[in-house]
């Protein structure tokens, strides 16, 4: 049976790139994103996708999410992986950042990720012989902080904390990690979007270069195949 997977963040960027790296893998996809993510299910289909959903669904909000999840089921009867790469960024000093602006990061970012991963989670069977995955995309600045950044990397450090605590919940039926990204060539993160002093800083690292979205869904493919079946709680 052709795995079935949930892509959020499916429009564009890195939830773009995975959709259709796991099309290429013969998936049945259920591409969703705050808007329906036509573009990247047609170019799922192009790959070879077993069966495309594109579903519009703001992942903060809890009755939208639980409309995905129902969709979801209807279709496919189950879930076999979720990749979870819906998220905002939002770059500002301390003290010039609204309270609105600290509360809608963390809505999309980590609120969104307990609910589609909760919804997700719910709907995966699994087991020893063939664990279901969860793959949370967060932020090597999870890690490390970022001045000017800090509501994104609360967010992001906050999604590692949901990583691993699933992980002990629901091993070994459920494996669950988290990709931490550096600086990715998005529509989001992307050169166009930052300040020099930003853009400096995102390429003092050994490669000195930005990544590509196709990187990062390698490695989410590597962790749903059977390379990764000796990880969880990672990221």
């Amino acid at each position: 049976m052709s795995a079935r997977v949930l892509v959020t963040g499916a429009h564009r960027g890195i939830g773009s790139a995975c959709a259709c790296a796991f099309a290429r893998a013969g998936a049945r996809l259920a591409l969703a994103d705050i808007r329906s993510p036509e573009n990247t299910a047609e170019a799922a289909r192009q790959r070879g996708a077993v069966e495309v959903l594109d579903l519009a669904c703001d992942v903060s909000d809890a009755n939208a999410v639980a409309v995905m999840g129902e969709a979801v089921k209807t279709a496919f009867g189950g879930l076999d992986l979720l990749v979870h790469c819906a998220g905002i960024i939002h770059e500002a000093p301390l003290l010039d950042t609204p309270v609105a602006d600290f509360d809608r990061v963390i809505t999309v970012n980590l609120r969104g990720s307990f609910l589609v991963g909760k919804t997700a989670i719910a709907l995966m069977e699994g087991g020893e012989q063939a664990p279901a995955r969860v793959i949370m995309i967060a932020s090597d600045m999870a890690y490390y902080g970022r001045e000017t950044f800090s509501p994104y990397v609360a967010s992001k450090h906050g999604v590692l904390g949901l990583v691993r605590s699933w992980a002990k919940e629901f091993a070994p039926r459920i494996l669950v990690n988290a990709i931490c990204p550096g600086p990715i060539d998005t529509e989001m993160l992307g050169a166009a979007n930052m300040s020099a002093e930003w853009r400096k800083k995102e390429l003092a690292i050994p490669l000195a270069r930005f990544g590509k979205p196709e990187e990062v869904a390698e490695l989410a493919v590597f962790l749903a195949g059977s390379g990764g079946r000796y990880f969880t709680g990672q990221g």
